[in-house]
């Protein structure tokens, strides 16, 4: 079952795919065993600087391999992809799906590249993601940020033949510095005037009750990124502050540990 088929057999549940990002082995481990664990399909994320850390072959079959072994019902996908040539080559080295996120762009030239990544994939029956309204990324201040109307992503999606899209209802890349709130009637305005996979970015620090409620009301995609790192590094700095340790088979377990707690957390809200 390829992305999109798997976000079509979605269509009527009150279910979702958790996405998570992975960024070196032991993030990816602990991805893998959280949802074999919980027998969860699950979206591995790649970003551009993930690409650039590991790179595009050794990334994406890192991923492809560790979802054939733990026997994990699973897809790559590209992140927040800042160009169509980017998008090309995540297509050609064999992701499952992949984002172009145009959304700072004004609407005409968004709508205009994302199609050209729609015409891409298509030829090899990939599922494509778009974003539109402002998502704040790290740095963005929040403040003022307006939300996806339903007549644009109604309009976006029917321009483009997108599979999926991230729509602005209040929530944020990053930490938060206070409890985001998100607009659930917006969020059903949206659903019900569009047919494509609707996607929550910024998944990190949002409260499990909001979670589970935006997943109800038609949310298909939980995006969770910046708590798995947060997680990972927080437990490798405590135990590292008084350790002499220097074998990573023995240092690294426990962070994996932490991150698969996390992601058997998220995987139990969708």
């Amino acid at each position: 079952m390829n992305l999109k088929e798997k976000y079509k057999s979605l269509k009527d549940k009150p279910e979702a795919v958790l996405a998570t990002n992975f960024y070196n082995f032991e993030t990816l481990r602990a991805e893998m065993e959280a949802a074999a664990h919980l027998q969860k399909p699950i979206i591995l994320q790649l970003t551009q600087s993930s690409i650039s850390y590991m790179g595009l072959e050794n990334a994406v079959n890192m991923g492809k391999t560790a979802l054939k072994y733990y026997g994990v019902q699973g897809w790559i996908h590209l992140d927040h992809g800042g160009s169509v040539e980017l998008a090309k080559k995540c297509i050609d080295a064999g992701f499952d799906s992949v984002m172009f996120d145009g959304s700072e762009l004004p609407l005409e030239q968004n709508i205009e590249l994302t199609k050209k990544v729609v015409k891409m994939a298509a030829e090899k029956d990939i599922c494509v993601e778009a974003e539109l309204g402002f998502i704040a990324k790290l740095g963005q201040s929040t403040e003022n940020a307006e939300h996806t109307t339903a007549h644009d992503a109604q309009f976006f999606a029917q321009e483009t033949g997108i599979d999926a899209l991230a729509i602005a209802i209040g929530t944020a890349h990053g930490f938060y510095k206070k409890e985001p709130q998100l607009n659930f009637i917006r969020l059903a305005e949206i659903k019900a005037a569009t047919n494509v996979a609707l996607v929550l970015h910024g998944g990190s620090g949002v409260p499990h009750a909001d979670v589970k409620k935006a997943v109800e009301l038609g949310i298909k995609k939980l995006n969770v990124a910046t708590e798995i790192k947060n997680a990972f590094m927080l437990s490798l700095k405590d135990l590292l502050a008084n350790n002499t340790e220097i074998d990573l088979r023995k240092v690294f377990p426990p962070a994996i540990h932490t991150v698969k707690e996390l992601v058997e957390g998220k995987l139990q809200l969708v």
